[in-house]
């Protein structure tokens, strides 16, 4: 009976969710979101003030398509999730991809896995027509858009859609859909507040009985005063699901009533932050909400220490890509965070008796109970791949205002040394992207050239040959391959410039050395390396028929290994190869186009 009738169902989460009641029309042909006719009676906040809300009525917002908007941390994925659990049996699968910017094409292309289609590019060098890089880039998107138009009923997710444009190079996401109206149904959450010409769904703020259960918890039987006061906290942290959700958690997890907590947030201390772009809008206007985490941070502290492992996690998370985030690498990043001044006796005084009899039976917490706590306190979500956890993207907002120098640095070493190419990709580009200060991005992290020439072998060189070669993504990888050239070249011309030492000046016949005079088998190490990486890029231009691009690049690596190494050496010769090839192609194209 299931799939003969298009059924109507009545979404209403109840204590779960409790947002505008939500039709949504789902059936094997078409996915449907509607608002419906309703007058919304609230009850009486703060100064007394009736205020009555009139719901607009019935909005249809796309057949195929649904797409949900509200503020960060309202419960937009929550609510995603929700409709997959609750119709993930009518589908064959149902497929979550991160809508970030700069890393939803990767996801996008990362479903071939799961739908089994390569999208890897062609190796059409030695073919009559030579397909440009775009024309490869456009072929591996087609073959994911053409298995999701086929009559298999998926469910494609994307959460969290920062642009209609895709980052990389301002193509509309449009272009990486399905068409609309066939058996795959997609939905979206965005803060964007229309997208693609459709009107999305506004998600509107918990009831204020709804809320007042996620606050309250396990804890049901508070006298009408402390009713009170949660209302009071409802409204000051501005009645954001995720503040609720941290308020629910910690009166659930400390011996410690309402009214007192209320005063505890009251009385944390505000850091002074310049802030800009669209979460720290939201953090700036709710400091409400950034006391509440500091509150969070300072129990975490006194559990454990000054040192509070479940603090440091949160202090990194801020760097990582927008994606779950396996512990064990969010731990190592977080064990090497330098130390930081205490707090005051005062406050470390409050939070004693604040989390009296938390911590007695804690001692120093191993990775796993530091990111149970962070789950307990609702500052990090469960993922479901074993030992992954999510933070909302206020957090890590947050957490990188408020880390302490170097950081970064901690996050960019962990992946470096313990992160995997073909477990932790995103987190190794969000790395590159601190390192190499893509697009007009500074550079927040810089390495000694030990540490350079270990991140262009190790990590580097493989990862863009893996995004070129099995992902199509020829612009990404050319463009990190690019932004590594830079980098070594200014790494060499440091080596090369005069370096003067207090005893080069007392002894004044001493002529002034450079670094690459005092460190010759590191300063040839850092030649190589650069050769290594501008052959690379060469090899990849024949990919694309940009022979003429890749003829100097190649010429520039042969003088450097000839210069270094030797005519003879096999890493010459392999270069004078490839220059061979190129030059041979490169004048079959130039008879070819010749009047």
């Amino acid at each position: 009976m299931e799939a003969c009738a298009s059924k109507e169902r009545q979404w209403e989460s109840g204590s779960r969710k409790g947002k505008e009641p939500v039709i949504w029309k789902e059936s094997e042909k078409e996915i449907e979101m509607q608002s419906t006719e309703r007058q919304h009676y609230q009850r009486p906040r703060g100064g007394g003030r009736n205020s009555r809300r009139k719901r607009s009525a019935k909005i249809v917002y796309g057949k195929g398509i649904a797409c949900v908007t509200g503020d960060s941390g309202i419960g937009k994925t929550e609510l995603l999730l929700e409709f997959a659990y609750r119709y993930h049996q009518r589908y064959k699968m149902v497929l979550w991809i991160g809508g970030e910017s700069r890393y939803i094409r990767q996801n996008y292309l990362n479903l071939w896995s799961f739908l089994e289609v390569d999208v890897g590019v062609e190796n059409c060098i030695e073919k009559s027509k030579m397909k440009s890089f775009e024309e490869q880039e456009e072929a591996a998107i087609a073959r994911v858009r053409k298995e999701l138009m086929r009559n298999i009923p998926f469910l494609v997710v994307i959460d969290n859609l920062e642009s209609e444009k895709d980052w990389w190079d301002r193509k509309l996401v449009m272009d990486l859909l399905p068409r609309f109206g066939g058996e795959t149904h997609i939905l979206i959450s965005t803060r964007l507040p229309r997208m693609m010409n459709l009107e999305p769904l506004k998600l509107s703020y918990l009831s204020g009985v709804e809320a007042m259960s996620l606050m309250q918890g396990s804890v049901k039987d508070y006298p009408i005063a402390e009713i009170d006061v949660l209302r009071v906290i409802e409204e000051k942290v501005g009645r954001l699901t995720l503040g609720l959700a941290i308020v629910g958690a910690i009166l659930s997890e400390l011996p410690i009533n309402p009214s007192r907590l209320l005063d505890t947030i009251n009385r944390m201390p505000l850091r002074d932050f310049s802030w800009s772009g669209r979460e720290a809008h939201s953090l700036r206007k709710n400091s409400f909400l950034l006391q509440l985490f500091e509150v969070c941070f300072s129990i975490f502290d006194h559990a454990d220490g000054p040192r509070s492992l479940a603090t440091r996690m949160v202090q990194v998370c801020g760097w990582f890509a927008p994606a779950a985030i396996p512990v064990s690498l969010l731990a190592l990043a977080a064990h090497k965070i330098p130390e930081r001044h205490k707090g005051t006796h005062f406050w470390r005084k409050l939070l004693r008796s604040l989390t009296c009899g938390f911590s007695s039976s804690y001692t120093k917490r191993s990775e796993a109970e530091a990111s149970s706590m962070l789950l307990r306190f609702s500052i990090a979500r469960s993922s479901t791949k074993q030992g992954y956890v999510h933070f909302n993207e206020l957090i890590k907002v947050y957490s990188r205002k408020r880390g302490v120098t170097g950081v970064a640095h901690t996050m960019v070493h962990a992946v470096i040394s313990r992160g995997s190419l073909f477990h932790h990709p995103e987190h190794i580009w969000a790395a590159c992207f601190l390192l190499f200060g893509f697009g007009n991005d500074p550079t927040v992290v810089e390495l000694k050239v030990s540490e350079l020439l270990y991140l262009v072998k190790e990590v580097v060189l493989p990862l863009a040959i893996r995004t070129f070669i099995t992902f199509s993504r020829c612009s990404a990888a050319l463009e990190l391959l690019r932004l590594c050239t830079n980098a070594l070249e200014a790494a060499d011309q440091a080596f090369v410039t005069p370096v003067e030492k207090w005893l080069d000046k007392s002894l004044c016949w001493r002529p002034i050395q450079t670094n690459a005079q005092l460190n010759p088998c590191l300063w040839q190490e850092l030649a190589l390396s650069r050769a290594t990486v501008l052959e690379t890029r060469a090899k990849l231009m024949l990919r694309g028929g940009q022979f003429d691009i890749g003829d100097d690049l190649i010429r520039k690596a042969i003088f450097i290994r000839t210069s270094i190494s030797g005519e003879d050496h096999p890493d010459t010769i392999s270069a004078h190869e490839t220059l061979s090839k190129l030059t041979r192609l490169l004048a079959n194209v130039q008879t070819h186009t010749s009047p």
